[in-house]
């Protein structure tokens, strides 16, 4: 595999000349470089006009390798062969460089260029690019390779450090200025500049890099459109030489190749950042983010999209000051927000669309936080409140959506989170977790911390990471948050029944959901055996037609396999589990099996979502009845009843969209375990909790079920 290197520019705010000096006093050999033992010129040749002077040199290093490999290999030094061409009048130096030793089984080469600034003929501009490929090496290419890299960084680091040495050396002689060469019909004089070709450059004295086709002297593009180094430090940050050298190589395949829009450097590096610097798999993500942002029309959001009343009015996210480290930060009120009614409001295109624009300006507001504080700053923090969550937040509709914005933002916008704090997290957080973790990049996932109940308030919470005078009031702080407040949908703000029902069909469609009918005295039961204590069985279901009665019972014992009914009385529209009844008449309620929830009445029209943490294993059966007002109550004579559901009527039927999970104890457990990198005590939370809750809305538009316990 071929190695390529392609450097920043580099820029000394002191004239060509004075610079060539300066490189002049490094040679033959520079005692800042202890790996550079020596240099010998082998020819020398000049124009007839002077204006020319090419040398070439032999180079002897002491690579820096186990001894063992140097007897291996049968050498004490590697040689190499340099080649400069100065020309005075373009003001230029160029320095070519290939490896003499080993030359059959490693080709390495490199090419340099001093040039004068294109907007400052007094300053000096420095370039290089260099390659190695290892084509055999006794068996050890892989180390050959790391040695060489390692090698070749350490020297690129010195570079300027060097360059910027001979400069104040000549300062002390009192050579603060050297006059430009003239031809020799001239009166002015030519200066000494013959010996700076005596030198192999100080930034790359150990290399065993191939010239790259791409190099200084074939570049078409303009010098000021080439990174600066200083201005990669000034806005990107400090980066080694080798990641340098990638993201200049990506720019550079942009500029060639990409005919659209070219994205922000800073933008460009979270690509790099987030593939560990791996050219080719970062080239590969960012030219597919391109192509989505110029389907999508990205780069025009901001200015084209206007946000619908109803997400400003009920999305509880927005923009609020900096943390402490003058990242942007982002507040959401996730607990506060009606999702499920956001998405039977809207669409999910519209909630992804949101997302989108909540990332742009992000990263408008990096770009304006990086000038105002004067460092580089990449990525912002979210805070999410998560009082109130609950189980109406598992929707499956909604968890489905969730992952597709996960999606697009781990695709499209990675690395632009610096830290995520989750405040306030209920009981029911780890089955969320669970849920979601494994959507999220495991990199992203070390950024997270959560805290439980008012842990954020003390030590090592929240005034870590926000200064005081931003915390919101809501959180304890003074500052006034202008998030709008959220709260429940109002259905008449739903979107028409013919799309919702279309909608509902596509999710059957994709198996997600199964429908069930319930007829008087024939409930809808499905069973559920649970191996492991302290498990979770979490449900999510909608009441489509006439009223419900929800329960769960635990049995000991495994229900008898019903017989089919043969009289298609009870034949159910369900894409699953049969809908025959499961407990048998003759069981006894309290002996045979037991009821480990309270009974929840749903009315038409309702969504019910709930969980429940299993205290034993054993078979649990999900019950759904048919429910109505007690004057018109089934009879108690069980005979009756059965007559009645064999002479179903529309008044006696029920219709239920249902679907359920079983989160096993482990993952459970395991989720809690990701997060113990939390200040707080959360992380103690265990899955065998004894304690149960059940919370209502007390709302006619849908209501939860939010039960945690046993």
């Amino acid at each position: 595999m071929v190695r390529e290197y392609q450097s920043p520019v580099r820029v000394y705010k002191h004239p060509f000349e004075l610079i060539m000096a300066a490189y002049n006093k490094r040679f033959p050999k520079c005692p800042l470089i202890p790996v550079f033992v020596d240099s010998e010129i082998i020819s020398e040749s000049q124009s007839q006009d002077g204006s020319t002077l090419v040398i070439e040199r032999r180079c002897w290093i002491d690579i820096d390798a186990p001894k063992l490999l140097k007897r291996i290999a049968g050498i004490d030094y590697l040689y190499f062969i340099q080649k400069n061409t100065l020309n005075r009048r373009e003001r230029t130096l160029l320095i070519e460089v290939q490896n003499e030793t080993f030359s059959t089984r490693v080709v390495s080469c490199e090419c340099c260029r001093y040039t004068v600034h294109p907007e400052n003929e007094d300053w000096t501009c420095f370039e290089q690019t260099a390659s190695l490929d290892v084509k055999s090496f006794f068996g050890f290419e892989g180390m050959a390779e790391k040695i060489a890299m390692k090698q070749y960084a350490s020297s690129i680091e010195k570079g300027k450090e060097i360059i910027q040495f001979h400069l104040s050396e000549l300062e002390k002689e009192g050579i603060t200025y050297i006059p430009r060469w003239a031809p020799p019909s001239s009166t002015q004089d030519i200066p000494d500049v013959k010996s700076a070709l005596h030198a192999s450059d100080v930034d790359h004295p150990t290399e065993m890099l191939t010239p790259s086709p791409d190099g200084p002297s074939s570049d078409q593009h303009d010098a000021k459109d080439k990174l600066d180094a200083d201005y990669i430090r000034r806005y990107l940050g400090d980066l080694t030489p080798l990641q340098e050298s990638c993201l200049v190589r990506l720019r550079q395949w942009l500029q060639e190749t990409h005919k659209g829009k070219i994205p922000k450097d800073q933008h460009v590096l979270r690509f790099l950042t987030a593939t560990d610097f791996n050219f080719d798999k970062a080239r590969e993500l960012l030219c597919q983010s391109l192509t989505w942002r110029k389907q999508h029309q990205v780069d025009f959001l901001l200015d084209s999209w206007q946000r619908p009343q109803l997400l400003q009015d009920y999305y509880t996210g927005g923009w609020h000051h900096n943390d402490r480290d003058g990242r942007p930060l982002y507040i959401l009120r996730l607990g506060h927000m009606d999702t499920k009614g956001l998405m039977r409001a809207l669409t999910e295109e519209v909630l992804v669309r949101q997302v989108v624009a909540i990332n742009e300006e992000g990263l408008r507001r990096c770009e304006e936080n990086t000038t105002v504080f004067g460092r580089p700053i990449s990525c912002w923090t979210c805070l999410v409140d998560l009082e109130g969550l609950n189980m109406r937040h598992l929707w499956r509709p909604g968890l489905k959506a969730l992952l597709r914005i996960i999606e697009v933002v781990e695709a499209n916008y990675p690395e632009t989170l610096g830290r995520l704090l989750m405040l306030k997290a209920p009981r029911v957080f780890p089955v969320l977790w669970t849920l979601v973790s494994p959507l999220i990049n495991e990199n992203t996932r070390k950024k997270f911390l959560v805290y439980a109940a008012n842990d954020y308030q003390g030590p090592g919470g929240l005034v870590n990471y926000i200064d005081q005078a931003f915390i919101p009031d809501f959180l304890g702080g003074g500052c006034v948050c202008e998030i709008p407040e959220g709260g429940l949908v109002p259905k008449s703000l739903y979107r028409a029944a013919e799309e919702l029902e279309m909608e509902d069909n596509r999710l059957l469609t994709d198996s997600i959901y199964k429908i069930a009918s319930i007829f008087k005295g024939a409930p809808y039961e499905i069973l559920i055996e649970i191996m492991d204590a302290s498990s979770v069985i979490t449900w999510d279901f909608d009441v489509s037609k006439g009223d419900v009665l929800f329960n769960i019972y635990h049995s000991k014992r495994a229900p008898q396999t019903p017989k089919k009914d043969t009289t298609g009385a009870h034949n159910f529209s369900t894409s699953g589990i049969g809908s025959l009844q499961l407990i048998d008449k003759s069981w006894v309620l309290g002996l045979d099996y037991s009821l480990v929830e309270k009974s929840l009445t749903c009315r038409e029209g309702e969504s019910i979502q709930g969980s429940h943490i299993t205290r034993w294993p054993g078979c649990y059966i999900l019950q759904w009845c048919f429910h109505s007002s007690p004057a018109a109550s089934a009879s108690s004579l069980s005979y009756v009843d059965d007559v009645l559901a064999s002479l179903q009527v529309s008044s006696h039927k029920c219709k239920i969209m249902y679907y359920t999970e079983v989160l096993a104890s482990q993952d459970i457990r395991g989720s809690l375990t990701s997060l113990e990198s939390s200040n707080s005590g959360f992380s103690q939370l265990s899955g065998s909790t004894t304690l149960s809750s059940q919370s209502h809305a007390g709302s006619t538009v849908s209501r939860y079920s939010n039960r945690i316990g046993t």
